[in-house]
């Protein structure tokens, strides 16, 4: 028995660290609803579990001959109730009918994964091509060696299928407007996209709002724009497009939570992202959505909302 113990314990603890590791995050939050708390009480509930079998094993219970069967046989059975329940909390998204090819223009590391970072997965999901093109490495808002590689987590968390990010200025972008509309116009003829997303008008972001207006001259042609919400859209942000995001609320969060060089920011709480995603789902008649404004969308080209 002390052998089985043992063994139990230390399987739990491994399914514990699984699921509390990137890869049980890879898994879990980003394919099941609920994600962060279903991964949350799986690595309680298994590392409870296995310090215990471990506890009793180590340390002799003379008083308490039965107690490591009952563990053991916790365990099977939490195993099992994982395995029976996780295919009712997964992720059921409807597979566009046409694929389309989606661009994302933010000016800095995390501000896709903020603005809308829920959208960007739900289109994975359906079966979309989504690109990001990014301007900027974020050094004078933070640490400019860390951010690239957190805008790389964060776009791989949320599958896309390629990010680009640039070293342009921060904070100065308005002075290399030329370069992002290169930079743009480029992606434009490599991926070429049914819709471009993008930074709203309505932005006090310096950068935010160069990046709208490179977008704009770079994309003059396109027949589909997109603008996004950030924490520093004004009043005048006025939506008239959303999309429901009801399974990718916990998804989105992630996303931001990968950008741990801005994680004292409080605009990078999960409280603030989901209250703004359910009050967009509120005004969208659903429970939570993200909002965009329509520069101009042609419906029946871009096939993605």
């Amino acid at each position: 028995m002390l052998v089985v113990s043992l063994a139990a314990g230390v399987l739990s603890l491994l399914l514990a660290a699984a699921a509390a590791a990137r890869t049980g995050r890879d898994l879990i939050v980003r394919r099941y609803r609920r994600g962060r708390t279903v991964r949350r009480v799986l690595v309680a509930v298994y590392a409870t579990l296995g310090l215990g079998l471990l506890g009793h094993a180590l340390i002799p219970h003379p008083e308490t001959p039965h107690v490591a069967e009952a563990v053991i046989i916790a365990v099977l059975m939490a195993l099992g109730v994982t395995i029976a329940l996780m295919p009712h909390f997964r992720i059921s998204t409807p597979a566009a009918s046409t694929p389309r090819r989606v661009l994302a223009i933010g000016a800095h590391p995390d501000d896709l994964e903020i603005a809308c970072g829920a959208s960007l997965a739900r289109l994975v999901d359906a079966g979309h091509d989504v690109h990001a093109l990014v301007m900027s490495h974020g050094a004078v808002g933070g640490d400019p060696t860390r951010r690239p590689g957190e805008a790389l987590s964060g776009a791989r968390f949320l599958g896309l299928a390629s990010v680009t990010v640039h070293d342009l200025p921060d904070t100065n972008l308005a002075l290399t407007e030329n370069q992002m509309i290169g930079h743009i116009e480029d992606a434009i003829r490599r991926i070429r996209p049914h819709i471009v997303l993008t930074h709203s008008d309505h932005d006090q972001h310096q950068d935010h709002h160069a990046v709208h207006l490179a977008t704009l001259r770079a994309a003059r042609n396109h027949h589909s724009i997109l603008c996004f919400e950030s924490p520093s859209t004004t009043r005048q942000f006025n939506p008239d497009v959303f999309l429901e995001v009801d399974d990718y609320t916990d998804i989105k969060v992630e996303a931001v939570l990968a950008h741990r060089d801005q994680s004292g920011k409080p605009y990078m709480t999960p409280s603030v992202l989901t209250s703004t995603t359910r009050f967009r789902g509120r005004q969208a008649k659903s429970t939570h959505a993200e909002a965009f404004e329509a520069v101009r969308l042609l419906v029946n080209e871009t096939g993605v909302l």
